[in-house]
């Protein structure tokens, strides 16, 4: 028996469990994602990579600009859905996710119930875990908290970037998705309480990323400065500033050097590469970006300064 499946989402990570879905056994009878909107420097719309997968397969595209409308209520109760399924997609009201008879799963980006909330792989990485996962779950009210259907576990690189484990995280969720459904479809699953899991486990958190939470602390040690940018790498990059201009460190290494004599934040050049003391190494910069220009090996930003312009530049000290 095949499943009637209502899927909802936007992003690229949410195309993989699309399609997953749409090459097993189950039906996808609608797509839900967001309206087309403008974007770019001509502003040209464009649609989300959800729609452009879901209308080259001839799929059903829905894309409210409110989840109540009335008219798109009707339009999906008229789909006859046994099961919704959302990944990467907005907060749904709960007359959309108490309308299908089987319930509303979503996949989230991490072993619940760790890491609830808005960024959960780049957390994952900041705080130098060697392992994160992906979770499939049913919907309820307060968003990330319902029962766990099933967890599935991966590796960090000591050296991984959000953005590659991002791939490969999206590859095992259209996985996990499909085995989801088949367990729902034969009635054979235990629905896990979070509540559960959190007395056994413990818990953190994933907030929302902001420029706030996104400046580098060169007064932590050069491990978790290290952490701190690749799990911001490539999106939205770690930042610091000299109190006048900014500055974004996309990749970077500690060294082996300690920095105990140097005030954290201080910059050197050493061996033509960019180094900045962390509270115990210094941390060597491999890729940075000067505001207003493109992002550079800091090796080629080095060779190509000037004298005085080195000068200059060496006199630096980040906050």
């Amino acid at each position: 028996m095949s499943l009637r499946i209502v899927y909802m989402g936007t992003p690229d990570f949410a195309v993989a469990g699309l399609q997953a879905i749409h090459e097993s056994e189950h039906e996808i009878v609608g797509v839900v994602t967001v309206a087309d909107k403008p974007s770019g420097r001509g502003q040209k719309v464009r649609m989300s990579p959800v729609k452009t997968y879901a209308e080259s397969q001839g799929l059903k595209v829905l894309q409210p600009l409110k989840l109540r409308d009335e008219g798109f209520l009707e339009e999906l109760q008229a789909l006859q859905a046994d099961l919704f399924v959302v990944v990467a997609f907005r907060m749904l009201p709960e007359v959309v996710w108490q309308m299908p008879p089987l319930g509303t799963i979503n996949l989230h980006g991490s072993l619940l119930p760790n890491y609830r909330g808005a960024a959960p792989i780049h957390w994952a990485v900041i705080n130098g875990d060697k392992e994160t996962g992906v979770s499939t779950f049913f919907i309820q009210k307060e968003i990330d908290t319902g029962a766990v259907l099933l967890r599935e576990a991966i590796q960090i690189g000591a050296n991984e970037t959000t953005g590659s484990l991002h791939d490969r995280m999206m590859k095992l969720g259209a996985e996990t998705i499909v085995q989801t459904l088949r367990m729902i479809e034969s009635g054979e699953y235990e629905a896990i309480d979070q509540d559960e899991l959190i007395k056994n486990e413990g818990q953190s958190h994933a907030p929302k990323l902001f420029k706030e939470n996104t400046q580098i602390n060169w007064s932590k040690t050069a491990q978790e400065v290290h952490n701190f940018v690749r799990g911001l790498n490539p999106f939205p990059s770690a930042w610091t500033t000299d109190g006048e201009k900014h500055f974004k460190i996309h990749l970077g290494r500690p060294t082996a050097a300690p920095s105990i004599n140097s005030k954290p934040g201080k910059l050197r050049v050493q061996e033509g590469s960019i180094q900045i003391a962390c509270s115990d190494y210094w941390f060597q910069v491999d890729e940075i970006q000067l505001e207003g220009k493109k992002r550079m090996p800091s090796r080629d930003l080095i060779n190509g300064l000037q004298e005085d312009q080195r000068r200059t530049f060496e006199a630096i000290a980040f906050e």
